[in-house]
């Protein structure tokens, strides 16, 4: 009887192993770093992600803040608006920064176009309650910046899956929130809390 449970156990080892190793060559690459955190998708684990095509220009201002956006469930052939209560991820990495210039690197390794938009946030409220409207989008009011255009810099069309998109912002020491605006998207979870410190 133990030596089965102590086969089982390792089988299933051998399986998982195996798994793993098989997941980390599939298309679309395996889960960047970046993607560990907690929060409504915390490891990130389930997504497929798009290849990045497009770099940021070396040596950008200040700080720098690398965030990904993601989608689960979702593929290329998928368009339109997307579905309140999909899996869709925001994650920064630092989420603590010093005050001053910071540099917002915005990477779409999902499958549907997303966008960064850089909101206050007051101190003791946490990211994720603000609450949209019937667009299905969040107030802009007090936007310090945004980043949305494919393979550029600033605000556009949006960040289009495998592409990405950068902003430099003075902030000063506080709270804020990342989000992505389109529609649903903040209210499918992409939205996360920035950090800055005084300097």
């Amino acid at each position: 009887m133990r030596r089965s449970f102590i086969s089982r156990w390792a089988s299933a080892g051998v399986v998982a192993v195996i798994g793993l190793g098989l997941a980390a060559c599939a298309p679309g690459g395996s889960i960047p770093r970046v993607m560990g955190g907690t929060g409504m998708m915390g490891d990130a684990s389930g997504y497929r992600f798009s290849r990045i095509t497009c770099a940021a220009p070396a040596g950008l201002p200040g700080a720098q803040v690398n965030v990904v956006l993601g989608d689960m469930g979702m593929s290329r052939m998928m368009g339109g608006t997307a579905p309140l209560s999909a899996h869709m991820m925001l994650r920064a990495a630092p989420a603590t920064v010093a005050a001053g210039q910071v540099s917002l690197v915005a990477s779409n390794m999902g499958w549907r176009t997303h966008e960064l938009v850089i909101l206050p946030l007051p101190a003791g409220v946490p990211d994720g309650r603000r609450v949209p409207g019937a667009d299905g989008k969040v107030d802009e009011s007090g936007s310090l910046g945004e980043a949305s255009t494919s393979c550029g810099a600033g605000a556009g069309d949006g960040i289009r899956a495998g592409t990405l998109s950068w902003t430099t912002v003075d902030l000063a020491p506080g709270h804020y929130e990342l989000v992505c605006n389109l529609v649903n998207h903040y209210a499918d979870g992409m939205h996360q809390e920035l950090v800055v410190l005084p300097a």
